[in-house]
C-alpha cells in the first residue's frame, strides 16, 4: 500500500512509539501524531517530546483537549440509556474510541493525509471500533494496523524493538513494563501480566483511582447529584461543566473505594478476555440516573429502555457508534429523558453507593395513591375486575388442559 501522509493515534506509550518508528521505516511517509486529552490523568507533554525525539515535525504534532466533548457528547448520551455491557461493564474504553476516530479523521482532512493508523492489536475490540469509525466518517481512507502486519507479535518483541531503536520505555514500581492500560476521565482499565490468569487476584498497588474499600473512611459520605433532561448538571448544589462534574464524582467515589470491576468479558472478535476496571464517578452516575428515572419515567417507557439497553450497549462495545441503528436508539432514549430532572442523594461507604433520597418537580410518585392509609382517589374494588381480565387466558388454558 502506497501512503503519502498518515495520522497516527499516538499515546506516547510503548505500543504507539514502536508503531511510529515502524511507520517511518516501512512506509517512508510523512507522519502526523494525534494525542487526545480525554482526562487520562497523565501529563501529555512527554508524548510531544517523544514524538519529536522520534523525528516528527513540531507542526505535525496534535495534542487536543477533548475532555468536555468526551463527557458531554459521548459519556452522557450513553448514561442516559443506563448502559451496561454484559450486565456490569460501564464501557469506559469503548465510548472513547469513536471520539478519537472522529478527531483523527478531522485532522486527516485538514492536513491532507490519505491514511490513518492505530495501535490496537489484531486480537482485540479496539481495532474494530477505530476502523468502523474511520470508514463511517471517511469511506475512502486508508487504514494501517501494524499489529496485523508486522512480526512483532508479543510484548517481549516490542520491548526488544524499543531497546534496539533507543525508544524510552515506561517502568512500573517494580522496574517492569507496566500493565497494558487505557485511561480516560470515565475509567481506567488494566490487562496483561498476572491478570491473564483469571484466578489470580490483582495486586492492590495496581489500582490508581480508588482506595481499597476496606481502607476507605469509617464514616459515610453523602453526595447529591442534580439532573436536568437526563444529564447531570450539579454536585452538592454546585453547577459544573461536564468534565469538571465527572472529575468531582471521581474524587468522591475513589476516596470511598467505589467503582472497581474484575471482569471476564466476551470480545467482539470471539474470545474471552479478563480485565480490571476502575470507574468511580461513572458508578455514581449510573446508580443516580436510575434513581431519578424511577421517579420521573412512565413504567412503559422505563421498561422499553431496559429492553433495548443490551442491544444499545452491544452496539457501543462492538464499535457501531456511528451506525444508523445506534443513532435511532439514541433518538428514542433521548425522547424519554425530557422529564428526567431532579436530585438524587447517595450514601457512599466502603465500596458501595446507595440511594437514600430522590426528589423531582416532575415526579410521578403520588403519595395520595400509594399510601397504606385511607385515601379518596383509588377504589380498591377496581382491582378485582383488573385481575379477572388478566387471569382470563390463564383460566381458559387451564380448563383446556383438563379436557
Amino acid at each position: 500500500m502506497s501512503v503519502k501522509k498518515v495520522v497516527l493515534a499516538y499515546s506516547g506509550g510503548l505500543d504507539t512509539s514502536v508503531i511510529l518508528k515502524y511507520l517511518q521505516e516501512t512506509y517512508k511517509c510523512e507522519i502526523v501524531t494525534f494525542t487526545a486529552d480525554l482526562g487520562q490523568g497523565e501529563e501529555l507533554e512527554p508524548a510531544r517530546k517523544k514524538a519529536e525525539l522520534l523525528g516528527v515535525k513540531p507542526e505535525n504534532i496534535y495534542i487536543d483537549d477533548l475532555r468536555d466533548e468526551f463527557v458531554r457528547d459521548f459519556v452522557f448520551p450513553m448514561f442516559r440509556a443506563n448502559t451496561l455491557y454484559e450486565g456490569v461493564y460501564l464501557l469506559g474504553t469503548s465510548i472513547a474510541r469513536p471520539l478519537i476516530a472522529k478527531r483523527q479523521i478531522e485532522i486527516a482532512k485538514a492536513v491532507g493525509a490519505d491514511a490513518v493508523a492505530h495501535g490496537a492489536t489484531g486480537k482485540g475490540n479496539d481495532q474494530v471500533r477505530f476502523e468502523l469509525g474511520y470508514y463511517a466518517l471517511k469511506p475512502d481512507i486508508k487504514v494501517i494496523a501494524p499489529w496485523r502486519e508486522w512480526t512483532l507479535n508479543s510484548r517481549t518483541a516490542l520491548l526488544e524493538f524499543a531497546e534496539k531503536h533507543q525508544i524510552p520505555i515506561a517502568k512500573d514500581k517494580r522496574g517492569e513494563a507496566p500493565y497494558s492500560t487505557d485511561a480516560n476521565l470515565l475509567h481506567i482499565s488494566y490487562e496483561g501480566k498476572a491478570l491473564e490468569n483469571p484466578w489470580e487476584e490483582p495486586d492492590e498497588d495496581m489500582y490508581t483511582r480508588t482506595v481499597a474499600p476496606e481502607k476507605a473512611p469509617d464514616t459515610p459520605t453523602y453526595v447529591e447529584i442534580e439532573f436536568e433532561g437526563g444529564d447531570p448538571v450539579a454536585v452538592d448544589g454546585q453547577k459544573l461543566g461536564p468534565a469538571a462534574l465527572l472529575t468531582r464524582l471521581n474524587e468522591l467515589a475513589g476516596a470511598n473505594g467505589i467503582g472497581r470491576l474484575d471482569l471476564v468479558e466476551n470480545r467482539y472478535v470471539g474470545m474471552k478476555s479478563r480485565g480490571v476496571y476502575e470507574t468511580p464517578g461513572g458508578t455514581l452516575l449510573s446508580v443516580a440516573h436510575r434513581a431519578i428515572e424511577s421517579l420521573t419515567l412512565d413504567r412503559g417507557a422505563m421498561h422499553l429502555k431496559d429492553e433495548i439497553m443490551p442491544r444499545y450497549a452491544e452496539l457501543i462495545y462492538n464499535g457501531f457508534w456511528f451506525s444508523p441503528e445506534r443513532e435511532a436508539l439514541q433518538a428514542l432514549i433521548d425522547n424519554t429523558q425530557k422529564r428526567v430532572t431532579g436530585v438524587v442523594r447517595l450514601k457512599l461507604y466502603k465500596g458501595s453507593a446507595r440511594v437514600v433520597g430522590r426528589q423531582s418537580p416532575n415526579s410521578l410518585y403520588r403519595l395520595d395513591y400509594v399510601t397504606f392509609e385511607a385515601d379518596s382517589v383509588y377504589n380498591q374494588k377496581d382491582a378485582e375486575g383488573f385481575i379477572k381480565l388478566n387471569a382470563l387466558r390463564l383460566r381458559l388454558g387451564a380448563m383446556a388442559g383438563k379436557q
